[in-house]
């Protein structure tokens, strides 16, 4: 990421550019995984950049969770909405099978936001964590609602549940696992609208 002769350097796009590489390092090699020298290495960027940016490699962690969180829901958001409004169902079917295609992929590691939590038992990262099951709970909470149900909330968690429990084991265990639980969250779906 080095600045050709000539140009300007513009803070922002070099925030932007570090945190897209490290986020795809970290999620690699995990929080743990790799000091600062080689992490700036890899980033192409000196230690003094990286600093200056995040003020510590705690803070580029941060910055790299939150980042990660608000790409991830938004593309969970986008795919439940080109599902179309009025079919819930369509919409969970829609996440789950994302999901699917995701833990299929080669690079695939899990959750990169509950490896964080584990890695990094720490205040700051379980509340980066914890923010972003609320937002994956709410989206699964329009879903509810929309679908009638008796009680969108704990049908929601059941949701995340899934989502996570098939995260892991698709992770550690089994790669199909998204299309087990697929099934799984549309008979909680169907069980849980009003009478």
């Amino acid at each position: 990421m080095p600045v050709a002769k000539g140009s300007t350097i513009d803070p922002e796009r070099t925030r932007a550019a570090i945190l897209r590489e490290a986020t795809q390092v970290l999620y690699e090699r995990g929080l743990d995984g790799i000091g600062v020298a080689a992490l700036c290495a890899r980033l192409g960027v000196s230690k003094e950049t990286l600093y200056r940016h995040f003020g510590t490699k705690d803070g580029l962690v941060h910055a790299v969770l939150e980042a990660r969180s608000d790409r991830f829901v938004q593309w969970l958001t986008d795919v439940v909405r080109q599902a179309g409004p009025d079919d819930p169902a369509g919409q969970l079917a829609a996440l789950f099978d994302a999901l699917q295609g995701w833990y299929e992929e080669p690079g695939f590691r899990g959750c990169g936001m509950l490896n964080a939590a584990a890695q990094h038992h720490t205040a700051p990262v379980r509340a980066i964590t914890a923010r972003h099951l609320g937002r994956y709970a709410d989206l699964l909470t329009e879903i509810a609602v929309r679908a009638g149900a008796a009680d969108p909330d704990r049908l929601a968690r059941q949701l995340l549940i899934l989502v996570e429990g098939a995260t892991a084991v698709a992770d550690h265990h089994d790669r199909h696992a998204g299309d087990d639980a697929r099934q799984a969250a549309l008979t909680l779906l169907a069980a849980a609208r009003r009478p």
